[in-house]
């Protein structure tokens, strides 16, 4: 039985008598920038092709609609959440800390629209060409 090597496990980093297999650090790091982008390159062009503030109102967010609106939430949905927060913020009506908290939950939702985004690339990629 042949034994793993570093090379064999992944990314794997020594520290004295500890091993820490640092793959899922790897993919945080590079999750979170793509989310990040997409959720600003998908509020930026919303806010362009509809001259208004972006947030969750008409007519981004619309029961007309709800497939358009779902997915406008989904992925410009950090850029809707903060916008809306620090208006909030600035009228007074939130405390800095709830403020705090939406800035939080923008940010682990960038990283999970970024953690999707990697995932319906990465089984795009393993499709074979015929699919």
């Amino acid at each position: 039985m042949a034994v793993p090597t570093a090379a064999s496990i992944g990314t794997v980093r020594s520290y004295g008598k500890r091993t820490v297999k640092m793959d899922l650090v790897g993919l945080i790091a590079f999750a979170f920038p793509i989310g990040l982008t997409a959720c600003g390159l998908a509020g930026t062009a919303m806010e362009m092709a509809g001259a208004r503030r972006h947030a969750f109102i008409v007519p981004y967010v619309s029961p007309h609609h709800l497939l358009r609106s779902l997915v406008a939430a989904v992925v410009a949905g950090p850029v809707m959440l903060m916008n809306d927060a620090l208006a909030a913020r600035r009228a007074r009506r939130i405390s800095f800390a709830l403020l705090v908290s939406c800035g939080c939950t923008a940010l682990v939702w960038a990283l999970a629209l970024g953690v999707a985004i990697l995932s319906c690339c990465c089984r795009q990629a393993a499709m074979p060409d015929g699919q």
